[in-house]
């Protein structure tokens, strides 16, 4: 069993940046790929970043890359998302998660949820 709590998530204006953390519990966290979903109102969750267990390699969706990044501590536990150049459309409820078989764009891939952090961006 894996509990993940998110934080870091809050009020910016467009082009600023906000960091978010996810602490995960248990002795294996190093062991699950981790990544990164938002959930803007009336839509679905979409997929914005991941990052392996092992090799930490990254995968960033198009409609944040070169704005997001996704890192990550296995010594404390702990994956990141840094978001620079917020926009508006950045405006969801990110939630992070966690997967034992490895990275996945899909939601449904995923084994382990936390509880989301709001992230909104006026303009």
């Amino acid at each position: 069993q894996v509990q993940l709590v998110e934080s870091g998530g809050g009020l910016v204006q467009a082009g600023g940046s906000l960091r978010l953390s996810c602490a995960a519990s248990g002795r294996t966290f190093s062991s699950y790929a981790m990544g990164w979903f938002r959930q803007a109102p009336g839509k679905e969750r979409e997929f914005v970043a991941a990052i392996s267990g092992s090799s930490g390699g990254t995968y960033v969706a198009d409609s944040v890359k070169g704005r997001f990044t996704i890192s990550r501590d296995n010594a404390k536990n702990t994956v990141y998302l840094q978001m620079n150049s917020l926009k508006p459309e950045d405006t969801a409820v990110y939630y992070c998660a966690a997967a034992l078989r490895g990275v996945a764009g899909t939601p449904s891939l995923y084994d382990y949820w936390g509880q989301g952090t709001q992230v909104t961006v006026s303009s």
